[in-house]
């Protein structure tokens, strides 16, 4: 984490700010669906017909998580991940393939290092803390 400034604000501006904002999260995103469509255990998680839906409700929590702006929580209230997760089956096996897809969509991105470690970091936590069942 960037020390803050004297008024409070983040040394060097937001972690969204320093990855490039909104373009750089639409990317992730995008191509993180683009594997989802085609996967044979996630795509069943998401009852909508076209994943635009799903696709804008992860863009703006992402958004929102590393500093961008609200609209999630202005638009859906508390991200509640769990709870929002809970009715699919959540399996180590569906963990990892969302991993394995964002890791994909990651990667295409090409971010320095560092940045690229610590959004992986959160991501990876973020599955985990998902799961929900051992069963398959």
């Amino acid at each position: 984490m960037l020390r803050s400034a004297e008024n409070g604000v983040q040394a060097g501006g937001s972690f969204y700010e320093q990855i490039g904002g909104r373009p750089t999260f639409e990317r992730l995103v995008h191509a993180f669906y683009r594997g989802v469509a085609d996967d044979e255990v996630l795509r069943p998680m998401y009852p909508e017909a076209d994943l635009g839906p799903a696709e804008q409700r992860l863009l703006m929590f992402l958004e929102q998580y590393w500093g961008g702006p609200t609209t999630y929580s202005e638009q859906r209230g508390h991200p509640r991940l769990r709870m929002r997760h809970a009715p699919f089956t959540v399996n180590p096996d569906a963990r990892d393939r969302w991993l394995a897809h964002m890791r994909a969509a990651l990667d295409d991105l090409a971010l320095p290092p560092l940045q690229d470690a610590t959004l992986w970091a959160y991501l990876e936590r973020a599955a985990h803390a998902m799961v929900n069942t051992f069963e398959a």
